[in-house]
């Protein structure tokens, strides 16, 4: 059997396949199994922040697997890579955030800081927002996407309430005596890339303060530069000062890790046993999640992804005026931006327009195809991909009722 054969015989079928094994990959490219190239603008779902096996990420995997992996009784003993990490870390923190916990994934660094914020207030209501999306865990799951997702498992966990992304007023009115926390992200990642007004996060912070209710920072997606600033609340007109910020996805470069940080004040209510894990910064992910941190400080990331983003936000803004049949509006901020497709079945047939050209998107909910490329990617590759898109757009038979009204000639 071929690789396909075994994993659709052997694997649990929870996604629906694209037809391509990939084989490899080099900073912005990955090639299949038959030697055919892609341009990845999908970075592993956002993770693989500095492009496939950068040197930086494969010599520390290399470096610390030589001396240890796995500290013995992991939590309760030391760890020097651990402890370089840390310090690294607190270096591109908030201030307000001075201690740090590490998981294996996004997901459990919001699961945790759901379970802490309703341990530590002792309330059970949690605010989140409509589109949202914040793991698999059915604690995250709880708090995703809206009413219509947490009602597919039984039991469903109460006290979540649901508002309007970017709506100030929904909050305010949602909140109550009983309500623990509010997690929001800085933009939807999986909610299509969306933006909230400026000042929203301030605002939602500000809220947060005035009612005793812990405020949590979704960053697992818009963390370490990809937004062209470290953190994705540092692009607020005012401070924002959150209780709990997560992280995760590009914080080791595509090494499965993650972390959340927490203020002096929420750190004082913790007691031990509140939380744990079997790895809970083992040395290995310690080790690469401190060489990709430093290389995003030492080579100014942040600055060129503003550069970048500029120019792929640009040129997917002209491809949505050539195209106003099928796309409705780009958006974007640093090198997390999107497509709004007309109509959802678009996205499905834009995606693989792309991939039979040598384009690797992001299919998203809601209508939205999401380009989303390493924070090193090259100005020729943005060219290339843009021009790959165009001409993928260009394949897509248009909608009749689009077709009609621009005054195209059907049948």
């Amino acid at each position: 059997m071929n690789v396909v054969e075994i994993e659709d015989k052997y694997g649990i079928p929870f996604y629906d396949r694209q037809n391509l094994v990939v084989e490899k990959g080099k900073g912005s490219h990955v090639w299949d199994d038959k030697g055919g190239r892609y341009l990845d603008f999908t970075s592993g779902w956002g993770v693989t922040c500095l492009g496939h096996a950068h040197p930086v990420i494969t010599n520390a995997l290399c470096e610390q697997s030589k001396k240890l992996m796995q500290n013995p009784n992991s939590g309760f003993t030391y760890s020097p890579a651990r402890a370089l990490l840390l310090e690294r870390l607190q270096q591109v923190l908030p201030v307000n955030l001075s201690r740090t916990f590490f998981t294996n994934s996004g997901a459990e660094a919001n699961d945790a800081a759901i379970k802490l914020a309703r341990k530590l207030s002792g309330k059970a209501r949690v605010i989140s927002t409509r589109g949202s999306f914040h793991g698999r865990t059915f604690n995250t799951l709880s708090v995703s996407g809206g009413e219509q997702n947490t009602r597919r498992y039984i039991p469903q966990l109460p006290q979540t309430q649901f508002v309007e992304f970017g709506d100030i007023r929904e909050i305010e009115a949602a909140m109550n005596d009983n309500t623990a926390a509010v997690i929001v992200e800085p933009v939807q990642g999986e909610g299509g890339v969306r933006i909230p007004p400026a000042g929203y996060l301030g605002k939602v912070a500000q809220l947060c303060k005035e009612n005793t209710v812990l405020l949590i920072v979704d960053e697992i997606q818009t963390g370490f530069c990809r937004t062209g600033r470290f953190f994705g609340l540092s692009h607020s007109d005012s401070p924002v000062e959150a209780d709990i910020v997560t992280m995760g996805k590009g914080i080791a470069g595509g090494f499965p890790f993650a972390a959340f940080s927490v203020t002096d004040e929420v750190a004082r209510k913790i007691e031990k046993g509140d939380h744990g894990g079997t790895y809970c910064g083992n040395p290995l992910g310690c080790a690469v999640a401190s060489e990709v941190i430093r290389f995003l400080q030492e080579n100014c990331i942040a600055l060129r992804v503003l550069e970048s983003g500029r120019k792929l936000l640009k040129g997917l803004q002209m491809l949505a005026d050539e195209y106003p049949e099928l796309v409705s509006d780009a958006r974007g901020i640093g090198l997390l931006t999107a497509l709004q497709m007309k109509e959802d079945g678009l996205v499905g047939q834009l995606s693989t327009a792309c991939q039979q050209r040598g384009l690797l998107v992001t299919p998203t909910r809601n209508g939205v195809v999401r380009f989303i490329p390493d924070l090193l990617v090259e100005t020729g590759d943005i060219e290339q991909a843009l021009e790959i898109l165009g001409d993928a757009l260009s394949s897509i038979e248009r909608p009749l009722a689009a077709a009609s009204q621009a005054g195209i000639a059907c049948g």
